[in-house]
């Protein structure tokens, strides 16, 4: 039973016996850090059924529970506010609950009502960037949270490696290219074939400016340049399966492959299953036709397909062109319904796409409960903000965007430089340095991301996040670092209980350590990985507070030393915890 409950109970005898009231619900809080107290009893909700001061009836309360509930020792009251004080013995024996779980928590996963997490979706004509790093690390780490909280969970992708941009990048690399290949260039595959949907536009612009100076309009320039026409000619000859273009598009996509499992390697991240908008793309066309039938759907006079969404707010939407092929929304359709049939225990999906697809979605979740599909009430978008940079917007046909690979080299080789200039490394390898500039870089890089709350738009700034002070991935580590110190110099056995009056600063890390199962729920929930990130800073705070107030090792009772090193344990392990849900490594030293 927890403390809440048995609260509640002892609460609704008291205000029987007092008052002769019967109260169906006790509203709990925190207590406010500037009042003493540990939970706080909200008195403002009994004024409704009990006539008088608030301040009297709560003392009245608290008198009672005091002298009647075992885990309470004192109280106190501000306003219509309740503070309660836990017992020393309450706060050890829940402590020693959470030291003694080995997983502190999570909760067992049931496979019931799976959730399909959707992250990453790159095209293959280019390299991940910064904006495809902030939609893994939100996507990965939303999938490992929720698996926490209980779920069985698939990470997915849907890989985007057809249409006009792909034939782009192929034309120019067929025109260009002369045969270079990732070995022959030493540049990973992804960069290679990027560089081709570059030159593809700059050989665009040109030839547009070209035929602009002959004398035609710049719109029809653009739709009569050479090298469009030739990209959409290749589209119809790979939609007719071509032999010859269907070999060129395999094996300039298998280098992008190739190259996108390194990035997703060194970003930590991972996926289940991977679904190719090849496969997809007709996906959706026999649903909209039953859909027609049923009434759902309704035709124009041009035989496009489109279903009516103004009474919902929204507007009308295309499902079917005229021509008979398939939209976006279409594939969509058809590629949530084929995940539920590969995959039947999944209960509901989440897609991690930016906020300029809010109305995308909003339009495909209300098709598809329209359609009858249950699963369908359980369907999120995990919405999320742009990130710049102070140098600005990245263009991705301009080459102007900032590179994924790069940008984590450059966060190692900031943390390379900090680290150098703090000299705290004596007696590391050459490759354990490396491998914790690596560490602290990408720590930095991810904490930074993910403690923003994922609709809020970020301004990213790579030595910013580099501090090892304030809330950062480094200083979070550092003090991990630090307990993982204190834990090696501990030469005396604590794996067994002790009872000792608490100091103050332990009551607090004590009740920090508890918030954890719940923080995890409630950023499942949320599908909000900041709210991790915030606790675990939160946490480290509290400990730091009492890591300098509270001598773990000098005092002369040995069983304080046992707790208190007991107590850091636990914050190490949490801290360990939270930043694994973040996809965070911790290093052992620094």
């Amino acid at each position: 039973m927890t403390i809440q409950n048995i609260l509640q109970s002892a609460t609704q005898t008291a205000l029987q016996k007092l008052f002769d009231v019967s109260i169906e619900n006790v509203e709990f809080q925190t207590t406010r850090k500037d009042f003493e107290g540990d939970i706080t009893i909200v008195v403002f909700s009994f004024l409704r059924q009990i006539k008088g001061n608030p301040v009297e009836i709560g003392t009245k309360l608290g008198e009672y529970l005091k002298e009647n509930v075992a885990e309470i020792t004192n109280f106190n009251v501000v306003k219509g506010f309740l503070n309660l004080v836990f017992s020393d013995a309450y706060l050890r024996d829940t402590f020693y609950q959470v030291f003694n779980s080995s997983n502190f928590g999570f909760k067992e996963v049931v496979s019931k009502d799976a959730v399909m997490v959707e992250y990453s979706s790159p095209n293959t004509n280019k390299p991940l960037h910064l904006g495809h790093i902030r939609n893994n690390l939100l996507g990965y780490s939303v999938a490992e949270i929720i698996e926490a909280a209980g779920n069985k969970v698939y990470k997915t992708q849907i890989i985007n490696d057809r249409g006009i941009h792909i034939c782009k990048s192929m034309l120019a690399y067929q025109k260009f290219g002369k045969n270079e290949t990732p070995e022959s260039t030493g540049l990973k595959g992804d960069k290679l074939i990027g560089n081709y949907y570059v030159k593809f536009d700059k050989e665009y612009k040109t030839e547009i400016q070209k035929l602009v100076i002959s004398g035609m309009s710049e719109d029809e320039a653009k739709k009569k340049a050479s090298l469009l026409v030739d990209a959409q000619e290749m589209l119809k000859k790979w939609e007719a399966g071509d032999t010859e273009v269907v070999t060129l598009w395999k094996k300039m996509n298998q280098w992008v492959y190739d190259g996108f499992d390194v990035t997703y390697k060194a970003l930590g991240v991972n996926f289940d299953i991977n679904y190719f908008e090849s496969n997809t793309y007709l996906l959706g066309k026999d649903i909209v036709q039953k859909g027609l039938e049923s009434g759902i759907f309704f035709k124009k006079e041009d035989g496009s397909v489109w279903i009516d969404l103004t009474a919902e707010g929204l507007d009308e939407k295309i499902v079917l062109r005229a021509d008979g092929t398939a939209v976006y929304m279409t594939q969509d359709i058809g590629t949530a319904i084929q995940r539920t049939k590969d995959y039947p225990d999944v209960g509901g999906m989440v897609y991690t796409v930016g906020n300029e697809q809010d109305y995308h979605f909003k339009v495909l979740f209300l098709i598809l409960k329209k359609l009858g599909f249950d699963w369908a009430d359980n369907l999120y978008h995990l919405s999320y903000g742009m990130v710049d940079l102070p140098e600005g917007k990245m263009k991705s046909r301009e080459g102007t965007v900032v590179d994924a690979d790069d940008l984590m080299q450059e966060m190692t080789d900031t943390a390379r430089t900090i680290s150098q200039e703090l000299g705290k490394l004596e007696g590391y390898s050459a490759s354990d340095k490396e491998n914790l500039y690596r560490i602290i870089g990408m720590g930095a890089l991810k904490y930074y991301i993910l403690k923003v709350d994922p609709k809020k738009r970020i301004l990213f700034d790579p030595k910013e996040s580099i501090d090892f002070n304030g809330n950062t991935g480094p200083f979070i580590q550092y003090t991990y670092a630090r307990i993982q110190s204190l834990l090696r110099k501990a030469d005396f056995d604590y794996s067994k209980g002790v009872a000792i009056d608490l100091h103050q600063k332990e009551r607090e890390v004590v009740k920090q350590l508890q918030d954890f199962p719940d923080v995890i729920q409630l950023a499942a929930k949320n599908h909000s990985p900041a709210l991790i990130a915030n606790y675990t800073y939160d946490l480290v705070k509290v400990f730091n507070s009492f890591y300098q107030s509270v001598p773990i090792f000098a005092s002369d009772n040995h069983e304080e030393k046992i707790f208190r090193i007991q107590l850091s344990k636990k914050v190490g392990d949490v801290i360990q915890s939270a930043f694994g849900l973040l996809g965070i490594e911790m290093p052992e030293r620094m």
